[in-house]
C-alpha cells in the first residue's frame, strides 16, 4: 500500500532550496502539489535525486483544460518509499507553455507529445515536439473544451 507523503515538509524544503515555487494543492488525493512552471525542471530534478523523496518513476503525465487555465499533471512514483506525488502545474490559456521534463525522464517525451497534440500545451526544450496521434494537417486540439468539430 502507498505511503501518503508528508506535502507540509516536502513544500517547505522545496521552497527553502528554489525560493517560492511550490504550494500545497488540495484535492481528495492528499497527495497532490502545485509547482510554479519556471521551477519545475529544477524541482522535478530534486525529487528523482534526492533520496528522502527518490522519485525514480514518471508514472503518468497528463493535463486537464479548466476554465481558468490549462494544468499539466505528472504522477510520481518512489519504489523505494512506497510513496506516490502528483505534481500540478498551472498555465495561462492564451500562451500554454511549461518546460519539458525529458531531460528528467524520458518516458516524459511520448506524452508531453500526447498533451502536445490534444490540448495544444507547448513542451519548451522537448527534442520532437510535433504532433504523435493526429495527421500533421489536423487543425485545433480535440481535447481542449472550445474545440469544434468540423464536418
Amino acid at each position: 500500500m502507498a505511503k501518503v507523503i508528508d506535502r507540509q515538509a516536502l513544500v517547505g524544503e522545496l521552497n527553502k532550496k528554489f525560493g517560492d515555487c511550490a504550494e500545497i494543492f488540495e484535492d481528495n488525493t492528499n497527495q497532490s502539489i502545485k509547482v510554479k512552471p519556471d521551477k519545475l525542471v529544477e524541482v522535478m530534478l530534486e525529487l528523482r535525486d534526492n533520496p528522502d523523496y527518490d522519485f525514480k518513476v514518471l508514472m503518468n503525465l497528463s493535463s486537464v483544460d479548466y476554465p481558468e487555465n490549462f494544468t499539466v499533471v505528472y504522477h510520481l512514483n518512489s519504489l523505494t518509499h512506497l510513496h506516490k506525488l502528483t505534481v500540478k502545474v498551472e498555465l495561462d490559456k492564451a500562451n500554454p507553455q511549461v518546460p519539458s521534463i525529458t531531460s528528467v525522464w524520458n518516458a516524459a517525451n511520448v506524452q508531453e507529445r500526447e498533451v502536445y497534440d490534444l490540448m495544444g500545451i507547448v513542451f519548451t526544450g522537448h527534442p520532437n515536439l510535433k504532433r504523435i496521434l493526429l495527421a500533421d494537417d489536423f487543425v485545433g486540439h480535440p481535447l481542449r473544451k472550445d474545440f469544434k468539430m468540423q464536418a
